[in-house]
This record gives structure tokens, sequence and C-alpha cells, in this order.
């Protein structure tokens, strides 16, 4: 399996290894657009894979900080006493360049970046630019793209 980003779209395309499409899903990249830096906050481009998988098995809705899971559930009451937080939540696909110069290695690395694809708050907007560089997505719809991939998978994260 693998998966397209469309950043123009914001959308992910699942596809298999032949290329038939198994799905389509809504995603928020970031309100800053695209870019590779370092500290941009901004959606890189490219080839990518899967390096990591990680929550297999948690509740929908578990809150992770620091790709661990803490414990909590999401709720609008906690999220409430933290306004501003950016909720990791359900399941994070850790994505690692695969293009040296571009998107790995060096002040372009989207692995040291800590870029994912990871579930949010269902009450934050889909299909409109809105995070801070990782690939956001509804917890059913992350659940569910988390059990066709394993680490390796490739995604191809585009403007177009």
């Amino acid at each position: 399996m693998r998966v397209a980003i469309s950043l123009a779209n914001q959308k992910l395309t699942l596809f298999t290894d032949e290329g038939q499409v198994v799905s389509h899903y809504p995603v928020s990249t970031s309100k800053l657009g695209a870019g590779e830096f370092n500290g941009s906050g901004r959606t890189p481009r490219g080839l990518h894979e899967v390096r990591a998988c990680i929550g297999k098995g948690l509740p929908k809705n578990t809150i992770l900080v620091g790709r661990r899971p803490t414990g909590k559930v999401y709720s609008p009451e906690l999220a409430m006493q933290s306004p501003e937080k950016d909720f990791i939540l359900s399941r994070i696909l850790w994505l690692s360049g695969l293009e040296p110069g571009k998107n790995r290695m060096g002040q372009v690395d989207t692995m040291r970046r800590y870029i994912y694809i990871h579930g949010t708050p269902d009450s934050e907007p889909m299909g409109i630019p809105a995070s801070h560089g990782c690939i956001r997505m509804r917890n059913d719809d992350v659940i569910a793209l988390f059990d066709y991939l394993v680490p390796g998978s490739l995604v191809d994260i585009q403007e177009a």
C-alpha cells in the first residue's frame, strides 16, 4: 500500500501497490503552506516513508505526547483546560523523507521535524490547511488508514 497527499486538495489517497484506489480521506496540512526547513511549521513535500506506526490498539481519541500514550482520552472538557494545545490523538504514522537535501538530512529532515500523519479532535476542520506542519486526519480515518500501512509504506506529498 502507498499514500498520496495533495496539499492543494487537502486530500489523502490510499492506493494498492498496483495503483488501484482503496480510499480517499480529507486531511488538514499546514496553515503556513508547504516547506521543508526545520522550524518552518510547514508541511514537507516529496517522497517519504512511514518510519514508525504508533498507537496500535489504543482507544479512539487517546492523547499521545512524545509519541507515547498519556493514559488520557480527549474530551471537549479537557480541551478547555488547554485551548492552545495541538492534540495528537489515536494513531501516529511518523514520516521520514527519502530525498536527501529535499526532505532528508540536515535542516530539511522530515523525521527530525517530527512530522506525522495523526488523529486530531473532531472539532478541528478538515479539508483546509490548519495544522502546524503535520497531516491531521479524523480519528476514525487515521485508525482505518493505520491498519493498512506498515513501516516502509511510501507517502508522496505533493502541492498539486
